[in-house]
């Protein structure tokens, strides 16, 4: 009987440990959140495959400038923008495409002057080869030309144009301007640091520290790393496949096939107006010039880029609609005295003279009209017309009706 006691004793004793194990492992999270376990074989094929190592080149050389690279600071600074811009895919294929677009044009303007090929690398790192980057600093267009540099080198900005978005413009001045760094520095990597920074900036930090080597200077940041952002560039876009790059024939952008136009613009033009005589759209012909900034042209001279075939037929189209523009502008001899002549004085009006009855017209706007066009027509001014039909722009539709008072 006692050895029975026992017995039930030891079988309650485990009973109750397997039960708070099985409570224990129930009330355990387990690692899946939930999800059934995944098998060890399931789990190394879902790792993702590593990224490739790229080896930076063991050579260098900018504008046939030897680089430094046996030092360990240049090496190590050179390798931090070369790893950013090598695995940047997406920026890299951009440069890829928008280079067929304008490296030929450059290497051509660079051949011409005798200037290092390299030089084409700078705007790549100042723009992405953007004509319309700016800068929260204030530099604008493709070579990023601060206002006072842009104006020095030739550059006009003002409410209604800013040349410095003007990509064969600018890239005319840029390699004046990188030139006569050069001529002043005598070396071409001296030459780039001062086009980011300022020459004379160069200038003090060489008198402060005594030294003449760029990669011996303590710069600004931005200064330290744009030679080596500039020295990747040239290393993956010179040689695009060896690092894992090539873009398929015909992916780039193709060079733009324009004819230019120079117009002599007296009074300030609506550019809507110009495109149509232009055969393009408002939007087309800002794109191709992209110099100005507003809507209208400013007076003077200026170069008009139209596309390829439609330069003859743009011209003529436009000197007779400025033709037709000015006289609709100008004053007649009853608004204004004539410059050349002496004011009269006036006379009183005779009492038997009746005034002429004013006749009105309502003309119905066609296809292509514009409102200067219909102005010069009527011989009347835009703000007449904008007057008696309540006109707050100068845009009219195809169909509108307008009142003409003559």
């Amino acid at each position: 009987m006692r050895w029975q006691i026992v017995l039930t004793a030891a079988l309650c004793l485990a009973g109750i440990s397997c039960s708070g194990c099985a409570t224990k492992q129930a009330q355990e999270p387990t690692a899946h959140y939930g999800a059934a376990p995944v098998q060890e074989s399931v789990k190394s094929e879902s790792v993702p495959p590593m990224a490739p190592y790229v080896a930076p080149p063991p050579k260098l050389d900018l504008c046939g400038e030897p680089v430094p690279l046996h030092i360990r600071d240049v090496w190590e600074r050179f390798d931090r923008e070369f790893t950013i811009v090598v695995y940047s895919h997406a920026q890299v294929y951009l440069w890829l495409k928008r280079a067929e677009r304008f490296f030929p044009w450059f290497e051509e303007e660079l051949r011409r002057r005798g200037l290092p090929d390299d030089l084409k690398y700078v705007a790549v790192a100042e723009s992405d080869l953007q004509h319309g980057a700016v800068s929260p600093a204030g530099a604008a267009g493709m070579w990023q030309f601060i206002p006072s540099t842009g104006s020095r080198y030739g550059l006009d900005q003002g409410p209604q144009l800013d040349q410095r978005y003007d990509f064969e413009m600018a890239t005319e001045s840029a390699l004046r301007y990188l030139s006569d760094l050069y001529r002043r520095f005598n070396n071409w990597t001296l030459a780039i640091a001062a086009y980011n920074c300022g020459e004379r900036r160069i200038s003090e930090e060489m008198a402060f520290q005594r030294v003449s080597d760029y990669y011996q200077m303590k710069l600004p940041l931005e200064t330290e790393r744009y030679i080596f952002r500039i020295l990747a560039i040239k290393t993956v876009l010179s040689e695009p496949e060896k690092y894992g790059y090539r873009l398929p024939p015909g992916a780039g952008y193709p060079p733009e096939r324009v004819d230019t136009v120079t117009l002599n613009i007296r009074s300030t033009v609506p550019i809507v107006a110009l495109a149509e005589r232009a055969g393009i759209t408002y939007r087309e012909f800002k794109r191709l010039n992209p110099a100005f900034t507003t809507t209208t042209l400013p007076p003077g001279t200026h170069r008009i880029r139209v596309p390829e075939g439609s330069g003859k037929a743009f011209e003529q189209n436009a000197g007779s609609f400025l033709a037709a523009y000015r006289a609709s502008e100008t004053p007649t001899p009853s608004e204004a005295p004539r410059a050349s002549e002496p004011s009269r004085p006036s006379e009183p009006p005779r009492v038997s003279e009746k005034p002429q009855a004013s006749q009105t017209l309502i003309h119905t706007v066609g296809p292509k009209e514009t409102l200067s066009a219909i102005a010069a027509r009527y011989k009347v001014s835009v703000s007449d017309i904008q007057r008696w039909n309540g006109l707050k722009t100068s845009t009219v539709k195809v169909g509108q009706k307008l009142r003409i008072e003559r």
